[in-house]
């Protein structure tokens, strides 16, 4: 991944002025709700597959837009990760879901995969379950770059404002087609262009927002044993960003009685849009389903 150092980026005037908070709400059958959570400069758009899939199933489904996401890429860099998670948990107090009554499950993507875990921490009354896609706590996957080992003492800098790097081949993931596509998107991209990125995400990641990430998992890991909400892990076996050492590192510290790692083999890291994409919906409808019933005869 190519570094590119920037002092200033001109903020694009073609961007919304006033994003939404991602995917409306789908009604689903069954009363039970599940929120998905994009990754780090991704979009709900990342979620879409998930969301329709898991509706038609039964479930009603919203996607909350994490903090400045689809805003200039100078306004995301500024972000902490408390106010990224606070996009989260303000999707708990929608006039849609202050109405329902029914169980929330939870499920995010990558770094969103964490933002669930907290939620299921301060809302244990409230989380039935969490299922966990590609959670990243160290990026240690076959494609991460060998300069990482250097980001604590960038972190340390004010550096840490001025550097990004843009994600290259094979971006997640392993579906050439869809890979293609995300490549023709990409390759052209400076950091100056920010046109489509509150629909298809950044191509460009703020090293201020690795440092956020590092904060995030510093805090989370002195908490995930206080987590007892079931727990599923969805990792794929060659996951090109977080090696299946980070599902396991969750499966082993949270205090869930009900918790499993379920492995992908044909997939990358973006396991929501990759070639097991079905199989991704199918194992969330099982886990979350054995919830309900678990429930009622409770």
């Amino acid at each position: 991944m190519p570094v590119r150092f920037a002092i200033h980026i001109k903020p694009s005037s073609q961007l919304p002025e006033a994003p939404d908070n991602g995917f409306h709400f789908l009604e689903g059958i069954n009363g039970a709700t599940i929120i998905l959570i994009h990754g780090l400069t991704g979009s709900p758009r990342e979620m879409g597959f998930l969301a329709r899939s898991l509706n038609k199933t039964g479930f009603s489904v919203l996607s909350p837009r994490l903090a400045n996401h689809g805003r200039p890429l100078q306004e995301l860099r500024d972000t902490t990760w408390q106010e990224f998670y606070q996009s989260v948990k303000n999707s708990l107090s929608t006039p849609e879901m202050i109405s329902r009554t029914g169980p929330v499950f939870v499920s995010g993507l990558s770094v969103g995969a964490l933002f669930g875990l907290l939620l299921a921490l301060d809302y244990p009354d409230r989380i039935a379950g969490v299922s966990c896609l590609s959670p990243i706590l160290f990026y240690d996957g076959w494609n991460a770059p060998s300069w990482r080992h250097w980001l604590p003492l960038v972190y340390l800098t004010p550096l840490k404002n001025y550097f990004y790097f843009k994600e290259e081949p094979p971006y997640g993931i392993k579906n050439e087609g869809i890979r293609r596509l995300v490549h023709q998107h990409y390759m052209q991209k400076e950091l100056e262009d920010e046109i489509n990125a509150y629909e298809q995400g950044y191509p460009f990641y703020p090293v201020a927002l690795l440092y956020q990430h590092h904060l995030l998992v510093k805090y989370l890991k002195k908490k995930l044993h206080q987590v007892k909400t079931p727990v599923q892990m969805v990792q794929a076996h060659e996951d090109d960003m977080s090696s299946p050492r980070n599902s396991q590192y969750i499966y082993d510290h949270v205090s869930s009685s009900k918790k499993e790692v379920f492995m992908l083999y044909n997939s990358y890291h973006v396991v929501s849009a990759d070639q097991e994409r079905m199989t991704v919906v199918t194992q969330m409808q099982r886990f979350f389903n054995d919830i309900l019933k678990d429930s009622c005869r409770a």
